[in-house]
């Protein structure tokens, strides 16, 4: 399968003869560069601007907006509610995370997680081989937080998500932050990663991507 990365927490997954997905996408009122895009389906973590910018993407099939059991093109989706988001001056709101099935190999979506979930919360999830996490803050996981939901997850391969990559997008922490608490000395971003379930590797390993324009 291909994942690509289009900054904040979107990205498009596709693998040939499966459903395509697009997750959280953004509207360009955050200030980072407007997005056009097209898949079959379209995931939600919450609602906000960052997250939840359905005019940018065109959904052949589905938008999922909340928790639930889905099958749809040959993806099994599933959406699992997380508490309420916590020290929230304005209130909290709710968080969905989202696991992606491609024929055996699993995508961990974690939306705006702001706390590091409880073993029973992380169970939830299942075997994880890919987790898109977010790590800058501002009302999700900084980086100390991503590294400890890391390590209770266990995942094949983690990818950032959710950090600062424009002066005028939002205020975020910086990636080498992240970089820094799981001892990544050296990372290349790529335009897109693609992988295979029977070439992941042994142990964990932080992919960074090109955000795409």
């Amino acid at each position: 399968m291909e994942i690509v990365w289009y900054g904040m927490s979107c990205f498009r997954m596709t693998e040939r003869g499966l459903a395509s997905v697009v997750t959280d996408p953004y509207d360009s009122s955050i200030g980072l560069p407007a997005i056009k895009l097209k898949a079959d389906v379209v995931t939600v973590s919450h609602d906000a601007p960052g997250h939840s910018g359905l005019s940018s993407v065109k959904a052949e099939q589905r938008v999922i907006t909340g928790p639930g059991e889905y099958e749809i093109g040959g993806v099994f989706i599933t959406g699992i509610p997380m508490a309420a988001q916590k020290g929230k001056k304005n209130g909290a709101r709710p968080n969905t995370l989202y696991v992606f099935d491609y024929e055996g190999l699993t995508v961990a979506h974690l939306g705006d997680l702001d706390y590091v979930p409880t073993q029973a919360e992380i169970e939830d999830l299942g075997n994880v081989h890919v987790a898109l996490v977010p790590v800058g803050g501002g009302g999700a996981l900084d980086a100390t937080q991503a590294a400890e939901v890391i390590s209770l997850i266990e995942p094949s391969v983690v990818v950032p998500m959710h950090y600062r990559i424009a002066s005028k997008g939002p205020k975020l922490d910086p990636l080498s932050r992240f970089l820094s608490e799981m001892g990544v000395t050296k990372s290349d971003p790529l335009e897109s990663l693609k992988l295979a379930r029977s070439s992941l590797p042994e142990d964990t390993q932080v992919v960074v991507l090109e955000p795409s324009s």
